[in-house]
């Protein structure tokens, strides 16, 4: 079993889509940890804000297939593929860390995530695994926050 570090968003109804993922994250895996939600603008492009949070699980999944399982969750739900790469989405899943595993795969599969440097995937995880080392800085994850320029990327909670 590893221990994953998940980044859930989306800016189309987030709501919606963000619950159902929550859902079917745990009929598949079981007892979660899930993070605030907080409310960001959009990077890379101009659209509506992105809510995002994180989530901790435990799988016996290896990260190709765990990346393949979340694929076909974002697809379940609305996730289109035939659009730009930074554009609006109902599901955005992407596997943050895993363990203290690093990689790059197809599929976009790259551990750990390197958008771990924005505060709307680094403020969730450090909320809920403040002591969890960065695999290849080694700082933890409170540390990375408490070093993060927060006024940059302003996040506001967001109730799911």
């Amino acid at each position: 079993m590893a221990r994953v570090y998940l980044s859930l968003g989306s800016n189309q109804q987030p709501r919606r889509y963000l619950r159902a993922a929550l859902d079917e994250l745990r009929a598949r895996f079981g007892a979660i940890e899930v993070s605030p939600a907080y409310r960001s603008k959009a990077v890379g492009f101009d659209g509506p804000d992105f809510v995002n949070l994180a989530v901790g699980l435990d799988t016996e999944l290896a990260p190709e297939a765990l990346n393949d399982w979340l694929h076909a969750l974002e697809d379940r739900h609305g996730r289109r593929r035939d659009v730009p790469r930074y554009s609006d989405r109902t599901l955005d899943v992407d596997i943050v860390l895993y363990g203290d595993l690093v990689r790059q795969g197809e599929g976009h599969l790259d551990i750990p995530r390197k958008e771990l440097k924005h505060a709307f995937v680094l403020r969730p995880i450090a909320d809920i695994a403040p002591g969890l080392r960065h695999p290849v800085d080694g700082r933890s994850m409170a540390e990375l926050w408490a070093a993060f320029p927060a006024a940059s990327e302003p996040l506001t909670v967001e109730p799911l």
